[in-house]
């Protein structure tokens, strides 16, 4: 990304001059699964603290882990979305570390075998991010901090993961922050995982380093850990590059480590030295079999796939005639893309394609921003479309009719998000509906006439566009009630007759 489109960061573009910024993400995606990833315990958000637990994710001696199939074929899911290289035979491996959310004192993952090599994502820049490999592996349980007392929940610990790993192909906070939003769009189109930042089942570890403008020698990476925010994996970023730069330009030096992010004071912060992967001690898992998976079993996993989320926006342009940019909006989300298409077909023969487009990038998605910003979180993060899909058809039915016009609509659609009421309670109570008669509307706009003397004398001068003067004033008269085809049809007659 050039430095004059940093538009969110100026404050780079000076670095960016000097140093050339260098970025690669690994993504912990938790898996839609029923069960945990190597036992039958219930994989549930939410349950009471410890509930959803077993000996084998407890790791309790004589305790074996069995492989969960379905997660399996989730990580082929991913694979095959990515265009990566589906291996027919890889190795669970244990890497060796102890914290209290690890009881085992271990994680099982995969190593120097996992189940996907290669892939990529396509920004809209048209640059090509590389995937350097999907893995398979365990999550951890949760820490609780209580005073000066620790407690832990294991109902996550064991819950099954895949961890995509980038190529450090990435060069600004923004171009991160949209090859997150593009790789959450796959996870959450296909059905691999609910997706959920706030709950932390789509995080991410962003290694970033800075080097002199075109050097070949990379310079020392920090890892900043454990990040659930599209925004505020750019404000960490921007912050790390920032913080590198001002070492080096003052003669520091940097040390490969660990951070955290504060979102409150907008910094990361050292939290350990980073380790490499002698530090784990790295060695097959000796209570799981290689995993072998079929070129069958992958031709399988393909046919049950949902639709790819480039697929569905070309199919919606075809389909619809909607504009390239509306079909990518709609269907970078699978909430979105099923209102809109649901919306579709309820309205069919009613409303047109484009017209429904026109209400959900106008109304709905600036509906859908405000709740997400109440909400704390980004628009990206949305589960859910914060308006009925009953009360839309309703409102587009209505203004499809000709019962109100696209003035009163925009003012029951405001009134439909305060009250939740359906917008044929507003309407009546209102008294909103279209006035559509030719009497009535003839006396309005022989009102807004005469009213006007001076302004008429303009329009007979030849200001022609004072038309449009005649027009607003009579949906003013009348609080935007009137059938507008009709008012612009009613004027053009009077005004011609009056000359």
């Amino acid at each position: 990304m050039s430095i004059n489109n940093l538009l969110n960061y100026p404050q780079l573009s000076e670095i960016m001059k000097k140093y050339d910024v260098v970025i690669g993400i690994e993504v912990h995606c938790q898996l839609a699964t029923n069960s945990k990833m190597f036992s039958c315990s219930k994989n549930a958000y939410g349950d009471a603290p410890n509930s959803n637990i077993d000996p084998t994710c407890l790791g309790l001696p004589g305790a074996l882990p069995t492989i969960n199939e379905e997660a399996v074929n989730l990580a082929i899911r991913m694979g095959i979305a990515l265009k990566s290289e589906i291996q027919t035979l890889s190795v669970f491996a244990r890497k060796n570390y102890f914290y209290p959310d690890l009881p085992k004192g271990y994680q099982i993952t995969q190593y120097d075998r996992p189940i996907c090599f290669g892939g990529e994502i396509i920004l809209s820049s048209g640059k090509k991010i590389g995937i350097e490999r999907i893995q398979i592996e365990e999550d951890a349980g949760k820490n609780i901090h209580v005073g000066t007392c620790s407690l832990v929940d294991y109902n996550r610990s064991g819950v099954g993961l895949i961890e995509i790993v980038s190529a450090p192909d990435l060069s600004s906070p923004e171009e991160a922050s949209e090859y997150l939003k593009k790789l959450h769009s796959y996870v959450v189109n296909l059905d691999i995982s609910d997706g959920d930042l706030e709950r932390g089942n789509f995080r991410a570890d962003a290694n970033v380093s800075i080097k002199p403008k075109g050097s070949t020698i990379l310079g020392r990476r920090c890892e900043i850990k454990n990040v659930n925010s599209f925004k505020y994996i750019e404000k960490a970023i921007a912050y790390e590059i920032e913080r590198q730069y001002d070492v080096i330009e003052s003669g520091g030096e940097i040390y490969m480590e660990t951070r955290g992010y504060d979102s409150d004071k907008n910094i990361t912060v050292s939290q350990r030295s980073k380790e490499s992967a002698k530090d784990y001690r790295y060695f097959p898992e000796p209570d799981l079999p290689p995993l072998v998976v079929t070129k069958e079993r992958i031709e399988k996993v393909k046919a049950s796939m949902p639709e790819l989320p480039e697929s569905k926006a070309a199919r919606l342009i075809s389909n619809y005639s909607l504009p390239e940019y509306d079909a990518k909006v709609i269907t970078a989300s699978r909430i979105n893309s099923a209102y809109f298409e649901k919306l579709v077909k309820l309205l069919e023969g009613k409303v047109e394609p484009k017209a429904i487009s026109n209400f959900f990038m106008t109304d709905i998605m600036r509906a859908s921003k405000v709740y997400s910003e109440n909400k704390g979180i980004s628009l990206d993060e949305l589960t859910e479309v914060p308006v009925s899909l009953e009360h839309s058809v309703s409102l587009l039915n209505l203004q499809a009719s000709g019962t109100i016009s696209g003035r009163i609509a925009k003012e029951v659609f405001e009134e439909m998000l305060l009250t939740h009421k359906s917008p044929d309670e507003i309407v009546k109570s209102k008294n909103l509906v279209q006035i559509s008669d030719d009497t009535s509307i003839a006396k309005i706009c022989e009102q807004v006439i005469n009213e006007n003397p001076a302004v008429l004398a303009d329009y007979y001068s030849g200001k022609e566009k004072l038309f449009g003067f005649f027009v607003g004033q009579a949906m003013k008269l009348s609080g935007g009630k009137l059938n507008p085809a009709k008012v612009n049809e009613m004027l053009k007659k009077l005004l011609e007759a009056k000359k």
